[in-house]
């Protein structure tokens, strides 16, 4: 039996890495020159160094992410506070300030005026018990009040990031369930992480090293053009030189993006809205003591990442920022940098990376619109971060519907 993976992105490999790991014959076919998808690593030209084409944050409590690191062996690769804290930087105002959260889920923090959001009080933060329980057809807007100190300086910033999705038009349902997996389990499951030194080192060449050291396959640059279907399975492949046919035994892991996954499979309902994210790079070694990760307020940045060798930018839901001209958006967002660090004005060297579908518009109606990994063909399971994992558009959402989609196939194999 061989296990067709269509798309080597992040959930595309970690139904591979399960597979392999299970012993199973697993052979990837990949439409583009690399792995990686949306979490890829390159040698940027300009800057003469090597980038990630996106800013991609993991949280402690990542369950399923760290599931995945350990078998490939890069757990140690993520890098970040040693606790919970928060900091974030008021562009209009000047004013910073720090939100340490304790670690357990008894948030005693919010009792204290120097742990909490400031100007907030801690009947605030009950609020967001509401988002727990809320129903699939709500948005945040109509789920809990967006205003205030505690919405404007901490869950407007955090639900933006984690839905990329304009808060208020969010899905409550999403927001609850990223609540729930981070900052209703303590501190201790919402400590930032980031790849170091690269999400290309951390998550993709290990990945393909356990794959190839299991006997496993990567096509690359081999489009799939169309699926077969014949007696309720997936019967053939076509690539651009020629099919692959299907044994009876064989199946296939569709991991590919929502827009070519809809051509492949009939009647396959998928998200139809994306939003972008714009990352901003500048060649900048940070001054000494610069903090790591720092929230911004009232600006056009959003988060400034200090790295060792640049400092970087990320702006979710960026779909107003994807059309405007590269070189007065590194202005715009270096100035963010500048007042934040106190930096100078100097624009250094830089490099401004669009990503225009990022992820599926987090609202109600395109989650309604996401397919479970079951498909009506009994030979085909899909994979995808755009499938219903319940979380939204995240590295750990794709890493579970691969881990998903390859239990549903080893289940496949013992059922023939």
């Amino acid at each position: 039996m061989t296990v067709y993976i269509i798309g080597a992105g992040l959930a595309g490999l970690s139904a591979a890495v399960g597979l392999a790991g299970a012993g199973g014959d697993v052979e990837i076919i990949e439409a583009s020159a690399q792995a990686g998808g949306r979490c890829r690593s390159y040698v940027d030209p300009v800057l003469d160094m090597t980038l990630d084409n996106g800013n991609h944050l993991v949280l402690s409590g990542n369950r399923d992410t760290f599931d995945y690191l350990r078998r490939i062996g890069t757990d140690d690769c993520l890098e970040g506070p040693a606790d919970a804290r928060l900091d974030f930087h008021d562009v209009a105002s000047g004013e910073s300030w720090t939100i340490r959260p304790n670690d357990s889920a008894l948030a005693w923090w919010i009792l204290s005026e120097s742990r909490r959001v400031p100007g907030t009080r801690p009947g605030d933060y009950l609020a967001l018990l509401s988002l727990l329980l809320a129903r699939t057809h709500r948005t945040i807007g109509q789920t809990i009040a967006c205003r205030g100190g505690l919405w404007d300086r901490l869950v407007e910033p955090f639900l933006l990031a984690a839905l990329n999705t304009e808060a208020t038009s969010g899905s409550a349902a999403l927001a609850g369930a990223v609540i729930a997996e981070s900052l209703a389990r303590g501190g201790k499951a919402y400590r930032a992480r980031i790849a170091h030194p690269t999400l290309g080192a951390a998550f993709i060449a290990p990945a393909l090293d356990y794959l190839a050291a299991r006997g496993s396959r990567v096509r690359y640059a081999s489009p799939v053009k169309s699926l077969a279907f014949a007696e309720g399975r997936v019967s053939a492949m076509i690539l651009a030189d020629g099919p692959i046919p299907l044994a009876s035994e064989d199946s296939v892991i569709l991991a590919a993006p929502p827009w070519i996954s809809e051509t492949l499979v009939p009647d396959l309902k998928v998200p139809q809205i994306f939003n972008a994210i714009v990352n901003g790079h500048f060649k900048m070694a940070p001054p000494p003591g610069l903090k790591p990760i720092v929230g911004v307020i009232g600006g056009t940045a959003q988060w400034i990442f200090a790295f060792p060798d640049r400092l970087s930018v990320t702006v979710s839901a960026a779909d107003d920022l994807a059309d405007q001209d590269r070189e007065a958006l590194a202005q715009a967002l270096w100035r963010d940098i500048a007042k934040v660090h106190g930096l100078t004005d100097a624009l250094p060297p830089w490099r401004i990376v669009k990503e225009r579908r990022a992820t599926f518009a987090a609202t109600p109606e395109q989650n309604t619109l996401r397919p479970g990994a079951r498909t009506a063909w009994r030979n085909l399971v899909l994979a995808g971060d755009w499938t219903a994992t319940g979380l939204p558009s995240t590295i750990e959402g794709a890493i579970r519907s691969g881990k998903t989609a390859a239990r549903l196939t080893l289940n496949l194999r013992r059922d023939a």
